[in-house]
């Protein structure tokens, strides 16, 4: 019997297809029912304007909106349609989708829109839209279903069905008091199979998670993460509900986060697209850039005061870039699990400590490894390929070894202090760049390759 073999899915063309097959609106409508809105999406990417115009007015306002939660660029299609039409299909989405679709748009424009959506969808963009960028007010949605802690179950069912029919993220049921104050959550689970003549009390959780409205979102992102709930609400100064965060929330969150990680890690004041300026651009680069090119004047001065060592014994100068880039690379490690450690942990100075002398181990540990190789593979490059005689091509081998086994631990310490210290001093980690970290170690390297080369080469066994 032969077996079925599940082909990879083609969702996007076969939507493509249904827009372009030319069948009537209703027999569109329903094939298109069976399909993803953001495969949808894709697929009114892919139409010509003149089609998205034709296809818009069969797909009406309310489907519309849910397609364009999925598109990237959504402004750059809502240039087919007129600023009404524009306004109608944002007062559909959610609150949250809505406010990003209108951050991308010019502002006069999305200040136009503002003022011409529905009086519930208008009101929840404002008030998202009068948080800071970086606290989680400006993350949350006010898709969330609320009852009152007092109702019997029958009652709080019905309460759900009738909120549903605005608001589809049900999994989670959130209680208040008598005077609108958050009381707790009611899993749906739950609500579904309790009985009649069950105390709605007993299916609230009282101690359920929560957020407040001005809290940054650096500051509670992880423990958000901690708890994996479908969505945790949001709550004001007085203890209300104004909206909940939901786990695609917390994704987008976490990935605007670690870009802006990524960034500063990169020695960027900011991330960048592929939309900027050069000027914008440069303007992002520039003051890292400039920091590094006097750190790099010092590290070039330093080299100039062993420009003797470099006269009296050439070959030594051959194997400086080794030592910085192992340098380089193990002290970006350190900074790597140090910045992580950090933003899963509380430490204590104990743990602290701990940790600075756990990575100088695996400094030691790896330096020790790679300076045996160095000695060995560099002793015989010397003396076979260079034909200089063997103690001579061992001795500096053995120099570079010892000098990459101190670079190592001494640049895997500098990777965890750095970022230590700007946690200490309430300066986000991320902002220990790799480019400062590798150009502090560049000067540490430098110090101890050609301190050693000087103390041991030439002053301690004169080979020069």
């Amino acid at each position: 019997m032969e077996k079925k073999i599940l082909k990879e899915p083609h969702f996007v063309e076969e939507v493509l297809a249904l827009f372009r097959s030319g069948m009537p609106k209703e027999q569109l409508l329903d094939e298109l029912s069976n399909y993803h809105e953001n495969d949808i999406a894709g697929a009114i990417e892919q139409l010509t304007p003149e089609e998205r115009k034709a296809i818009y007015p069969v797909l009406g306002p309310e489907l519309i909106s849910e397609i364009f939660a999925y598109i990237d660029d959504p402004d750059k299609y809502f240039a087919d349609l007129n600023i009404e039409n524009v306004a109608e299909i944002i007062s559909n989405m959610d609150s949250d989708d809505a406010v990003d679709v209108i951050e991308e748009m010019d502002d006069e424009v999305g200040q136009q829109i503002v003022e011409l959506l529905n009086e519930d969808t208008g009101r929840d963009v404002r008030l998202i839209l009068s948080y800071e960028d970086d606290e989680i007010g400006s993350k949350m949605t006010t898709n969330f279903i609320q009852v009152a802690n007092h109702l019997t179950i029958k009652q709080a069912m019905h309460e759900l069905v009738r909120q549903a029919g605005e608001n589809d993220n049900i999994s989670t049921i959130y209680a208040v008091d008598d005077g609108q104050h958050f009381y707790g959550a009611i899993d749906l689970k739950d609500l579904i199979v309790a009985r009649e003549g069950t105390d709605i009390e007993d299916l609230i959780s009282t101690s359920y998670p929560f957020v407040n409205d001005h809290e940054k979102i650096s500051d509670c992102i992880e423990r958000i993460k901690e708890y994996a709930e479908d969505s945790i609400p949001v709550v004001s100064e007085d203890g209300k509900i104004l909206g909940v965060i939901t786990a695609q929330d917390i994704v987008e969150v976490v990935d605007e986060e670690l870009g802006e990680d990524y960034a500063k890690l990169a020695g960027l004041t900011a991330e960048e697209d592929l939309q900027e300026t050069t000027l914008q651009s440069m303007k992002k680069r520039l003051p890292w850039l400039i920091v590094l090119l006097f750190l790099g004047m010092a590290v070039s001065s330093v080299v100039g005061i062993f420009e003797t060592v470099v006269a009296v014994l050439p070959i030594v100068i051959c194997f400086q870039s080794l030592i910085l880039d192992m340098a380089g690379n193990v002290g970006t490690q350190s900074l790597a699990v140090t910045i992580r450690v950090l933003m899963d942990e509380n430490l204590t100075v104990t743990q602290k400590i701990g940790l600075v002398f756990k990575e100088m181990r695996v400094g030691f540990s790896g330096g020790l490894f790679l300076g045996m190789l160095a000695f060995v593979f560099i002793g015989l490059y010397i003396w076979l390929l260079k034909q200089n005689p063997a103690g001579t091509s061992f001795l500096i081998s053995g120099c570079v070894g010892i000098s990459l086994l101190v670079a190592m631990i001494i640049s895997s310490m500098v990777g965890t202090l750095i970022p230590l210290f700007f946690h200490k001093i309430n300066v986000d980690p991320a902002v220990a760049s790799g480019p400062l970290i590798t150009t502090i170690n560049d000067f540490v390297a430098v110090i101890t390759y050609y301190g050693l080369a000087w103390v041991l080469l030439i002053n301690v066994f004169h080979l020069a």
